[in-house]
């Protein structure tokens, strides 16, 4: 374990390197009083996910199984489950911070003149620093099995009593776009089928799947090769949750996040690179042109999505660590793991977002609105039709195209108290004038929606409206007092006789 140098004035500090890998992380969250370890023998079919689900709504820690059913490798779950985790892992006192880190980037103008070139120069030669960086060998190797290997030696979880099987929730799944030979990483859940197979459920609009249908239409019979990494330091792991920009190699965003780049090492019989600290490894191909029916599965939507047909992954190679952690997270009726996941991103990408519509204030996911059926934005409105632009912009920005409801309200409403938004927007709609509908792609997860992948979306424009939008009286002032009275209250307080209640 390598050492950190706090610098002080901080929760976490400022570590002087990166966690080297999932391990160091536990380590921190077990000094930080974030982990706690079931020494008990705990079935991963069904107990673990019902002890997670009350760890987890409950605000309780990190969870590592020491005596998973079954299996000789320790189990990490609810890893992320909170927020001070959640700044552990990306070591800041707040999301905030790594939000200000892109927004220093995305400031970049063109430069004009030599001095302004000369003052590039660190950010760009910082930039440069965050490149994935190829290894001959890594932690990932210490045990190659080539065969003699089932999928059963590790805990891996039935989570719900209807699910189809067993599932491997957390695996960055990483392909080569055939086209480009650009790498993607991924998170797609995998069922079990047996010891050497699983399903791949490569949603219709994720990379990898697009990566599987490129592959089908030039060579329509084959192999697309596949690689698995389950465990890695926190930044690698939520790479492949992250939105980035379809060109972008998810692991060097990782590196921007954890200030260190990723160490890739090669597999041993596919043509791919895996993070060198991963704790298991997962190497192996995806038949072109072979299909299973994969599912039910219990869906962070909080109910099951059923049987479709998926590719299946078939493994060739596996490699580990001596001693593995298994991490694996549980999705279902909110709030689970993934919200706080969910959370980041939308702190995270705020800025993009802003960059591209300079107008938006704030934007809220709430946890009930499981990420694709509920954003709140708010913003500073000049212009007639300016929140319906803004809902017609969110649904074309990669996975938010998804979104069922957008709710779009001035910048003087705090989108992050949600009791606010609901009292002011409904004061402000007509719903006949204020609510459109569209039509579109829609989450493959989405079973209200009349077809799978397509149907409709709904947005609310919850502004003021101008008169150049109908609206031709005064919109009302709302009912304040005055500070000056606030305060003669608040020295008048300690001899009311009433018990000191929170000023709104």
């Amino acid at each position: 374990m390598r050492l950190r140098a706090p610098t002080g004035g901080s929760e976490f500090g400022v570590q002087s390197v990166a966690y080297n890998d999932l391990r160091d992380f536990v380590r921190k969250l077990e000094k930080a009083g974030e982990l706690h370890r079931v020494s008990a023998e705990v079935d991963p079919i069904l107990e673990i996910t019902e002890i997670t689900d009350r760890v987890t709504k409950s605000g309780g820690p990190a969870l590592l199984f020491e005596k998973p059913k079954g299996s000789r490798h320790p189990l990490l779950i609810n890893m992320l489950g909170s927020a001070r985790r959640m700044n552990l892992a990306i070591e800041v006192d707040s999301l905030d911070e790594v939000a200000a880190r892109i927004r220093s980037y995305l400031d970049f103008q063109s430069p004009q003149g030599l001095l302004d070139k000369l003052k590039m120069l660190p950010k760009l030669a910082e930039l440069g620093a965050f490149f994935p960086k190829s290894v001959k060998t890594g932690p990932c190797k210490e045990v190659v099995r080539r065969d003699g290997f089932a999928l059963s030696e590790f805990p891996i979880l039935q989570c719900w009593p209807e699910d189809g099987g067993r599932y491997i929730t957390w695996p960055l799944v990483i392909t080569s776009n055939p086209e480009t030979g650009k790498r993607n990483v991924g998170v797609y859940r995998m069922q079990v089928f047996d010891d050497c197979s699983t399903g791949m459920h490569w949603q219709t609009q994720k990379h990898g799947a697009e990566h599987y249908r490129r592959a089908r239409s030039r060579h329509g019979e084959g192999k697309l090769e596949v690689a698995v990494a389950i465990g890695s330091d926190p930044a690698t792991c939520l790479s492949g949750i992250l939105p980035v920009p379809p060109d972008m190699d998810e692991f060097l965003f990782a590196g921007f996040l954890r200030r260190e780049p990723v160490e890739v090492v090669a597999c041993e019989t596919v043509d791919l690179e895996v993070p060198a600290n991963a704790e298991i490894v997962l190497e192996g191909y995806v038949d072109l042109a072979e299909g299973r029916l994969e599912g039910p599965f219990g869906d962070h939507t909080g109910f099951y999505s059923q049987e479709g047909d998926f590719p299946i992954f078939h493994i060739t190679c596996i490699t580990h660590r001596k001693d593995p952690i298994y991490l694996t997270t549980i999705v279902g009726p909110p709030p689970q793991e993934d919200f706080f996941m969910g959370h980041a991103v939308e702190r995270i990408f705020l800025p993009v977002m802003k960059m591209q519509y300079p107008e938006i204030v704030d934007v809220s996911m709430p946890a009930e609105g499981i990420f694709h059926n509920l954003m709140l934005i708010s913003i500073r409105k000049s212009y007639p039709g300016q929140a319906r632009k803004i809902m017609s912009a969110i649904w074309s920005l990669g996975q938010a195209m998804f979104t069922k409801v957008i709710v779009v309200v001035d910048d003087d409403v705090d989108v992050q108290n949600h009791r606010e938004v609901l009292w002011k927007a409904l004061c402000a709609i007509d719903p006949e004038r204020d609510i459109q509908f569209v039509l579109g792609p829609v989450d493959t997860l989405d079973h209200a929606a009349r077809r799978q992948d397509f149907g409709s979306k709904m947005g609310i424009d919850a502004t003021r409206k101008l008169p150049g939008e109908g609206y031709d009286r005064k919109w009302p002032a709302e009912a304040r007092m005055s500070a000056q009275v606030k305060q003669r209250v608040d020295a008048l307080w300690s001899r009311l006789g009433l018990p000191v209640v929170n000023k709104q």
